[in-house]
């Protein structure tokens, strides 16, 4: 992704004078690029006739819910707390819960929110299926099509050996029963992570060839997200014609839940240089802004945030490590190179933080 259109909302502004009365570090949200990528989902609604929910691991910044209902169908969760803010900042939306495994002092509650909930595996389905039936909840088990589409950060990969997300077809056949499955309404899976509709056209081959025998008797599909779809590069066409596909072939309906593509280029993290440091030949520009606080992907996957004006992948005439005001050592956002020196007070905008 290039760094213009991460920063495209900053274009022609200057930095200081934009951030000057903004306490740092601050998250920043660009409301006409998020307004943007939500008419982009709902125009993928309007010509398919699917449904869309946000997935709020990657964006919970409830402030925008009732934007974005204008938009898309609801909201997606991953337990009690993150249903209940779908069910209240986003009202007239559907509420859909996965979890890997659910708490029994907790599924009562949850079912106060949720409209749809799915199971990961069948023993869960067994313990809490019937209750959430009478309480008239769709429901879903996520399945296992076992077909990677990622090459490295296997730790990421929901159809990694050994995963523990989702029921493979061996498992299906050997603990299914005719009275659980009587129960299913859905079928959910999640096997993609910030990819083209290409993974998604591999993936549903993978679903079918295994499921093929199941999908007639569901109501819906859920594809999960990973989808980038607001990306300049993203096959929108080839989507659709995916999700026509499965809805026509199997009268059901699909649902999307892309996380990072409903708010992709449209935040931002501004931080301020407190000191600069040398070591050898390395010069550490400390910020306010803790790569293990602000930015925890910056060491868990790993990976280095965009920064406006500065290059990780270019040598220009001053470079810098980037580094957090923490203890912990080990604090660092990343290698930068920059056309101008780094003063003491400068601002710096890290992109990719919506």
């Amino acid at each position: 992704m290039k760094n213009n259109d991460v920063f495209k909302g900053l274009s022609n502004k200057s930095i200081p004078e934009i951030f000057a009365n903004i306490k740092t570090p601050c998250y920043v949200i660009d409301e006409e690029r998020l307004i943007s990528n939500a008419k982009i989902l709902s125009s993928i609604i309007e010509n398919t006739g699917c449904k869309i929910l946000l997935a709020q691991k990657a964006f919970s910044n409830y402030d925008f819910y009732q934007l974005l209902s204008q938009y898309i169908s609801g909201t997606e969760a991953s337990g009690l707390f993150e249903a209940r803010l779908g069910a209240e900042e986003m009202p007239n939306g559907e509420v859909h819960v996965f979890c890997a495994a659910y708490r029994d002092d907790e599924f009562e509650e949850l079912l106060k929110y949720a409209d749809h909930i799915v199971f990961n595996s069948i023993n869960q389905l067994k313990k809490f299926a019937k209750k959430a039936k009478e309480s008239g909840k769709s429901i879903g088990i996520r399945i296992n099509p076992e077909c990677s589409t990622q090459t490295g950060h296997e730790i990421y990969d929901p159809c990694a050996i050994g995963s523990r997300l989702g029921v493979t077809r061996e498992i299906w056949n050997r603990e299914m029963t005719d009275s659980l499955f009587s129960m299913l309404d859905g079928l959910h899976f999640h096997t993609l992570c910030e990819q083209n509709s290409d993974a998604l056209e591999t993936t549903m081959e993978a679903v079918e060839l295994r499921f093929s025998d199941v999908l007639p008797h569901m109501k819906w599909l859920n594809m999960g997200g990973g989808h980038h779809i607001t990306r300049r590069d993203y096959d929108i066409q080839r989507l659709e014609k995916i999700i026509n596909y499965a809805q026509e072939k199997w009268n059901l309906h699909v649902y999307l839940e892309p996380g990072e593509a409903v708010a992709l280029n449209a935040g931002y993290l501004i931080s301020k240089v407190l000191d600069i440091v040398e070591n050898g030949d390395i010069k550490t520009a400390i910020l306010d802004t803790s790569a293990a606080c602000h930015m925890p992907d910056v060491i868990e996957m790993p990976y280095t945030p965009p920064l406006l004006n500065g290059y990780s992948n270019e040598s220009k005439k001053y470079s810098y490590r980037l580094a957090g005001p923490t203890c912990l050592s080990g604090d660092i956002i990343g290698e930068y190179s920059f056309d101008n020196e780094l003063k003491i007070g400068d601002f710096l905008v890290f992109g990719d933080m919506a």
